[in-house]
């Protein structure tokens, strides 16, 4: 058992699909027990167990952020739970912010499609194979990200209203060109 302390992130792709309805509500999970990512760690089932039971004591809220800056939160969760699969999640967008806006457009056009933990390791151990098992995790937020830690999973964008996302999309990807050629 070793407190490492410092702040640590996992991305995600969950291969259930983080699905968006109506260009704003996301829902999936942020992390999957039992399962190996890039960096050689194991979330084991209940490891998120007392940081939740903690946050909802003082009644605090896991963060939605984007890229892991605290700087730039773009929406809230209303779940975070435990199941057997993972640590499921489901939230807003806030689209009254230009970040949630560009999050939603960006979602929706497929350039963004990972989820990603901030956290802080309370427990872990290597096992013989050299994975480091996480049995504790103070859980601070969960990101929308660019890239994810695990490959296997996707991002799947649901809206009733998909073109009008595709058309803000290349809006704001025809902005970013113009500013690269300055």
């Amino acid at each position: 058992m070793k407190d490492y302390g410092a702040p640590e992130r996992k991305y995600l792709r969950p291969e259930q699909g983080l699905t968006v309805t109506d260009g704003r509500v996301v829902e999936g999970y942020a992390s999957l027990f039992g399962v190996k990512d890039q960096g050689g760690d194991v979330v084991q089932a209940g490891a998120y167990r007392a940081s939740l039971s903690r946050l909802m004591a003082k009644g605090g809220k896991v963060k939605m952020l984007w890229q892991h800056d605290p700087a730039e939160p773009i929406g809230v969760w209303d779940e975070v739970r435990e199941d057997a699969l993972g640590l499921w999640v489901k939230g807003r967008i806030l689209t009254e912010v230009s970040r949630g806006r560009e999050a939603a457009a960006l979602l929706a056009a497929g350039a963004i499609d990972g989820l990603s933990i901030g956290y802080r390791t309370v427990k872990a151990e290597r096992d013989g194979k050299g994975q480091r098992l996480l049995s504790e995790l103070e859980l601070w937020e969960v990101s929308l990200v660019t890239f994810p830690m695990l490959s296997e999973a996707r991002v799947q964008a649901k809206s009733e209203d998909d073109a009008h996302w595709r058309q803000l999309a290349q809006v704001f990807e025809d902005a970013r060109r113009q500013l690269a050629e300055r």
